[in-house]
């Protein structure tokens, strides 16, 4: 099994502002608020975090266990 990875770089939809953050490993992110423009990101329908909807790489349980298995 690979490593877990735990740093993503989330890109706001709206500003278009970029962070690399440090992912949970003990629950979910539901919501984010963007340093560029301030919003409040959620995730997208389907998606269990901010992480899977805007980072580049997507959360924990997401890398370990696939998609449907999250928090």
């Amino acid at each position: 099994m690979a490593d877990i990875i735990l740093e993503s770089t989330l890109t706001c939809p709206l500003c278009g502002h970029v962070k690399t953050e440090i992912m949970p490993t003990d629950a979910c992110q539901w919501f984010y608020d963007c340093e560029g423009c301030h919003a409040v990101l959620k995730p997208k329908p389907g998606d269990c975090c901010v992480f899977c909807s805007y980072g580049t790489v997507p959360c924990p349980p997401i890398q370990e266990h696939g998609r449907g298995h999250c928090c």
